[in-house]
């Protein structure tokens, strides 16, 4: 168990070098002056343009400033936004608990009603059930985030004036900010109705950014779960007079999650790269529309972080899974 750990941290490193490198470079592909942006209308002479390029360091060549890059990521400093002035580990903590909370809750969304879905739609096969179940799970696959962000505002908020169309929180709640999760602080706020103000708002990014992973994770249950009640472990189980209840969710359900974990681990990379658009179309206080801001202002350090931690968690949560698999499968232990 522990080489095998070992070798999936070792495998990471390269990805990681990888990652640094199209987060530095791919960056600077756009055009565009940052000290243009940063400025704004305001008029600038080209002594004074050639002297903020020097103190932000931009004035190296691009192999010197990847060095110098590296060299502050190793100590844990992600550098200073160029627009702000703030440090960016600063402001990615304030706003990476937006992001989390969303990609969480939607995450949960896409696992409960995918497995639930899934499983019944094998167990139905055939019928107008299962059609039914795989024709909304390609419905839901094929819909755009932005498309389905944009329906579903339009009917519950403004339509019919349910949800909110932005924020975390109506504006009339003032939470102390505890564990940076919107649901939590409110809930432990002494404020009455701060939670289902909270949870109103919740609501329908998590259902946007929930729903193609849902889709997918409901079409791989499906798909594993009619492989495993083929088998003859399953059919001996029947023969033994065991209930139906318990061959799906002890015999079946465990050998069919195999497969899932890995979808379940890459819909993680989904989960925060549709983060972006969902966040900008309710304007979500998270990473996402911080990255999107800050590719329209060229503020590199802000674009780095944002892409080289979205990454690595992608990374962690897949080497998370690979080790899941160990607990699901006892075979592979043996291994």
């Amino acid at each position: 168990m522990l080489l095998f750990i070992t070798k999936k941290i070792l495998s990471v490193i390269p990805t990681f070098i990888g990652i640094t490198l199209v987060a530095f470079f791919l960056i600077r592909l756009v055009p565009g002056d940052p000290i243009e942006v940063m400025m704004g209308e305001r008029q600038m002479d080209p002594a004074q343009h050639a002297e903020m390029m020097h103190r932000m360091g931009l004035d190296l060549p691009l192999a010197e400033q990847y060095w110098v890059y590296l060299q502050k990521l190793v100590q844990g400093d992600f550098g200073v936004s160029l627009v702000s002035r703030e440090p960016v580990a600063k402001e990615f903590a304030a706003l990476f608990p937006a992001t989390m909370e969303l990609a969480l809750s939607a995450l949960l969304l896409a696992c409960v009603f995918g497995l639930v879905l899934g499983v019944i739609a094998a167990l139905k096969r055939g019928s107008l059930i299962d059609q039914g179940v795989m024709g909304l799970a390609t419905v839901g696959y094929s819909m755009p985030v932005f498309w389905w962000g944009l329906i579903l505002m339009m009917f519950f908020s403004v339509d019919l004036g349910w949800t909110p169309v932005s924020g975390r929180i109506a504006i009339e709640y003032d939470i102390l900010p505890r564990s940076g999760f919107m649901l939590i602080d409110s809930l432990l706020s002494d404020e009455d109705g701060a939670f289902g103000s909270a949870l109103r708002h919740l609501l329908l990014p998590t259902v946007v950014l929930g729903t193609i992973p849902m889709a997918v994770i409901a079409r791989m249950t499906r798909s594993s779960m009619l492989e495993v009640l083929r088998e003859d472990y399953v059919r001996t189980a029947r023969a033994k007079g065991l209930s139906p209840s318990r061959i799906v969710i002890i015999h079946a359900m465990r050998n069919a999650l195999i497969p899932v974990l890995t979808v379940v681990g890459m819909q993680t990379g989904s989960l925060l790269a549709g983060a972006v658009l969902t966040e900008t179309i309710f304007s979500w206080p998270g990473i996402g529309k911080w990255l999107i801001d800050s590719i329209a202002r060229r503020d590199y350090p802000v674009v780095q972080t944002a892409i080289l931690v979205s990454a690595s968690i992608f990374i962690f949560v897949n080497m998370m899974v690979d080790l899941l698999y160990l607990v699901v499968n006892p075979r592979l232990r043996s291994e």
